[in-house]
C-alpha cells in the first residue's frame, strides 16, 4: 500500500501537470452543461438532435486524438531527452494526419449525414422523429466546417501540453469557451439585435469559438519560438526523416484505429441504447453531459500519466516511471470514487435542470446513479491505457481498448437491445459491467512491466 502512496513534492508535480487540464476539462464540461440548457430549452427534439450529431462529431474527433497520440507519445519523449528537432518532427506528422482525417470526416457527414443521423432514430412517444432529424441536420451541416479548426488546435494544444505547457491550451480554451457562451446566447435564442436561429445559432457559436481558440494557440506559439524551439521553421516543409516516419507510424497507426474504432464504438452502443425510444437519447445525453463534470479531476489525473511517465523514460529513469505510474493510477482511482459516490448520491438533482419531461428526467436519474458506481472502475483502466500507451505498447492498447469493445461490450449490447425486452435501465447496467473484467486485464499489463522503454533511442539525420 505504502508503494501507492506518494510524498507531498509528488503530489505537487502531479498537480501542476493535472490541474490546468481540470481547469480547461471543466470549464468545458461546465459550459457543455450550458449549452445543454440552453438548446433543451428550445424543446426535447432539439436537444436530442444535437446529441445524435455530437455522437457522429465524437467519432471524429477521437480518430484526431488517437491521429496525433502516436506522435505525441514520441513528442513528451523528445521533450524529456532536449531533443528540439524531434519534436518539431512529431509536430509535422500531426499536422499531416490530422490535415487527411479532417477532409474525410468533413466529406462523410456532407455526403453522407442524413443516412448517419437516421441510425439513431426510433419511434415511441416522446417526440417527433422528422423535427428531430431536421434539428440534426441543421446543427451538422454548420458544425462539420469546425473539423479544420479543431484539428490545428489539437496539433498545436497537444505538442504544447506533452512540452509541459499545460497553462497556455488551458487559457485558449477559457477564451474560446466565453465566445462560445456569448455568441450561444445571442443566436440560440435571438438576444441583442440578433435572429433567433436555434440549434443553427448553436453550431454557428462553436465555430466561431473554434477559430478563436486555434487562433490563440498559433499566435501564442509563434510569439515565443525561443521558448518552443520545434516551431522554428516547422512550416517550411512537410519533412520527416523517413525511419522516424516509420517509426511513429508503427507505434501510431495501432492509437489511430484505437480511437476511431473505440468512438464508433461508444456510437454504437449509444446507438443500442437509442432503439429503446427518442425518450432514452435525451436521458443519455443528459448523463453524458453530467458524467463529464465528475469525471474531470480523475481524468486529468489519469491523463497526466501519460505526459509525466513518458517524459521519465525519455530521460531513461525507466524505475521511476514504474513508480510514477503507479501512485498515479492509485490517487487517480482513489477521487474517482469519491466523485463517483457524489454522482450517485445526487443523480436525481442534476436532470431537474433540464426543460424536458419527467420520463426522461427519471430515466437520467437512474442512469447516473450506475455512471457514478462505475466511475473508479473506469477511471483505472483510463489510467491503466495511458500508462501503456506512452511506452509506445500501442497494439496492445488496441487490444485493451477497442477490441475489447467491439468483441465483449457491442455483441452484449446489441443482443440485450435486439432480442430481449429489457427495459433501459437494467440493460444500460449490464451494458457497463465487463468494465470489471477490463480493469483485472488493465492491472496485469501494467504490473508487467513490458510497457516501460525508451523510444527516443532512434538516430535522427
Amino acid at each position: 500500500m505504502r508503494k501507492l502512496i506518494g510524498t507531498k513534492e509528488f503530489y505537487k508535480m502531479a498537480l501542476m501537470i493535472a490541474l490546468p487540464l481540470m481547469v480547461q476539462n471543466g470549464i468545458t464540461s461546465f459550459v457543455n452543461l450550458l449549452d445543454n440548457l440552453m438548446v433543451g430549452r428550445l424543446q426535447t427534439e432539439s436537444m436530442t438532435g444535437v446529441s445524435i450529431t455530437n455522437q457522429l462529431l465524437f467519432v471524429f474527433q477521437l480518430s484526431v486524438f488517437g491521429g496525433v497520440s502516436g506522435a505525441g507519445i514520441f513528442t513528451a519523449q523528445f521533450f524529456g531527452k532536449g531533443d528540439h528537432d524531434g519534436v518539431r518532427y512529431t509536430f509535422r506528422y500531426k499536422l499531416i494526419v490530422t490535415a487527411a482525417l479532417s477532409v474525410i470526416a468533413f466529406c462523410l457527414f456532407h455526403f453522407a449525414g442524413d443516412r448517419l443521423v437516421e441510425l439513431f432514430l426510433y419511434e415511441d412517444n416522446a417526440g417527433d422523429i422528422a423535427l428531430c432529424r431536421r434539428e440534426a441536420l441543421s446543427y451538422l451541416r454548420i458544425m462539420m466546417f469546425t473539423v479544420f479548426p479543431f484539428v490545428l488546435t489539437q496539433c498545436y494544444g497537444d505538442t504544447l501540453r506533452e512540452c509541459g505547457q499545460t497553462v497556455v491550451p488551458m487559457m485558449a480554451s477559457v477564451v474560446a469557451i466565453g465566445v462560445n457562451l456569448c455568441f450561444n446566447y445571442v443566436l440560440i435564442f435571438g438576444k441583442l439585435g440578433f435572429p433567433m436561429l436555434g440549434v443553427r445559432g448553436a453550431a454557428i457559436a462553436t465555430l466561431i469559438s473554434r477559430v478563436v481558440e486555434c487562433c490563440v494557440l498559433i499566435v501564442f506559439t509563434g510569439k515565443n519560438a525561443r521558448r518552443f524551439p520545434f516551431i522554428k521553421g516547422a512550416w517550411r516543409s512537410l519533412y520527416i526523416p523517413g525511419p522516424l516516419t516509420g517509426h511513429i507510424t508503427r507505434k501510431g497507426l495501432p492509437l489511430l484505429f484505437n480511437e476511431l474504432a473505440w468512438s464508433a464504438g461508444m456510437a454504437m452502443m449509444a446507438q443500442c441504447y437509442s432503439t429503446r425510444g427518442l425518450s432514452v437519447v435525451a436521458a443519455y445525453q443528459i448523463c453524458q453531459t453530467i458524467w463529464q463534470l465528475f469525471t474531470i479531476v480523475a481524468f486529468a489525473l489519469g491523463t497526466s500519466v501519460g505526459i509525466i511517465v513518458g517524459q521519465k523514460l525519455g530521460a531513461g529513469e525507466l524505475e521511476k516511471a514504474r513508480d510514477y505510474a503507479w501512485k498515479l493510477i492509485a490517487f487517480a482511482t482513489a477521487v474517482a470514487a469519491v466523485f463517483g459516490g457524489v454522482l450517485a448520491l445526487c443523480s436525481s438533482l442534476f436532470p431537474q435542470l433540464y426543460n424536458t419531461t419527467a420520463e426522461v428526467r427519471a430515466l437520467a436519474a437512474r442512469m447516473l446513479i450506475i455512471m457514478g458506481l462505475f466511475l473508479p472502475l473506469v477511471t483505472f483502466t483510463h489510467g491503466s491505457y495511458f500508462t501503456l500507451r506512452c511506452g509506445g505498447k500501442t497494439l496492445i492498447t488496441l487490444l485493451f481498448d477497442s477490441v475489447f469493445v467491439w468483441l465483449v461490450n457491442i455483441p452484449l449490447a446489441w443482443c440485450l437491445s435486439r432480442y430481449t425486452g429489457l427495459p433501459i435501465v437494467p440493460l444500460f447496467a449490464l451494458c457497463q459491467s465487463p468494465e470489471v473484467l477490463k480493469c483485472c486485464l488493465g492491472f496485469g499489463m501494467v504490473k508487467s512491466g513490458k510497457w516501460i522503454q525508451n523510444l527516443t533511442e532512434l538516430e535522427l539525420p
